[in-house]
């Protein structure tokens, strides 16, 4: 009988123990389920948090100054977008047009100028100091400004000078007026003078403004038709001005000025070769070559 007993309380003593191992994998398994939330909710940091609170930065990123934790901000692209800085604008005299009261400002008309325009090459001439033989054959007017600082030449007589005047902004800028000013004046250069082309026919006529380089005080003169000063330009509606500076007696160093408006700002803007003043000087009574078409030298060239 004792030996029947004791089998009885042995299934159930098995049971009991069943029982509470089952219990308790039930309650690991919800512990671990919780667990598991606060890990996501962190980011995915593999440590759960303990307390409540809102979503880390990485995950819900904001834009709001201040608000984003180290992590975030150091690291762009993981959950959050640098922010664009703002774009670079043109540098221009005036300033870039816009205004805090929605209004354009006025900004500085831009002027591309070409200081070795020919009328033709039979009338141009530069002043060299060089020998003949150590000058090499005339260029054509486009490559003009690659030869003429190679040698050091000087325009000699006359030099033509084509200003390409445009606007920068909305609405229109009314060009005043143009000046001249001079930094030196002294006796022609005692150089060789060395013509572009011969035989070419008649000079041509051009519409330009004429300016006096031996006069005590030069000035801007509209010549050959051209309407004098003031013009308007804008973005879409450029202006086109050559400038033809004249010099027999003197060596002279000079540059432009021009003086623009819009409404009531009023500025002046100053055109010159690159930074340097404009050089003409004077030709009369120097030696003087030319290079006739299917010549491979330079020849004497006296005054006609």
């Amino acid at each position: 009988m004792k030996r029947t007993r004791y089998r009885l309380r042995w299934p159930i003593a098995a049971v009991a123990a069943a029982a509470a191992a089952l219990a308790l994998v039930v309650s690991l398994t919800r512990g671990n389920g919780e667990g598991e939330g606060n890990v996501e909710q962190a980011g995915g940091t593999g440590r759960p948090t303990t307390a409540a609170g809102p979503s880390a930065p990485t995950r819900q990123p904001t834009t709001t100054p201040g608000t984003t934790s180290p992590t975030a901000s150091t690291t762009p692209g993981k959950g959050t977008e640098p922010t664009p800085s703002a774009p670079s604008t043109p540098r221009t005299t005036a300033g870039a047009p816009g205004g805090s009261d929605g209004k354009a400002l006025a900004t500085a008309p831009t002027v591309a100028t070409a200081p070795y325009t020919w009328e033709g090459p039979c009338t141009q001439h530069y002043l060299i100091d060089r020998e003949p033989e150590q000058v090499p054959p005339p260029p054509v007017e486009q490559d003009a400004p690659g030869w003429i600082p190679v040698l050091g030449a000087v325009s000699a007589g006359e030099q033509l000078i084509r200003l390409t005047v445009q606007g920068t902004g909305p609405g229109t800028v009314v060009l005043e007026d143009l000046h001249v000013r001079v930094v030196s004046k002294g006796a022609p250069l005692a150089w060789n003078d060395y013509v572009m082309g011969v035989g070419c026919g008649g000079e041509m006529s051009t519409k330009s403004f004429d300016v006096d380089l031996d006069a005590a005080r030069p000035t801007v003169t509209a010549v050959a038709g051209q309407r004098k000063f003031p013009y308007k330009v804008s973005e879409k509606d450029p202006e086109v001005f050559l400038v033809k500076a004249r010099v027999q007696a003197h060596d002279v160093n000079w540059y432009l000025e021009l003086t623009w408006s819009r409404g009531t700002k009023r500025e002046t803007l100053r055109i010159d070769d690159e930074g340097r003043p404009f050089h003409t000087s004077g030709n009369l009574a120097r030696p003087a070559y030319a290079y006739p078409l299917g010549w491979t030298e330079w020849i004497d060239n006296p005054p006609q």
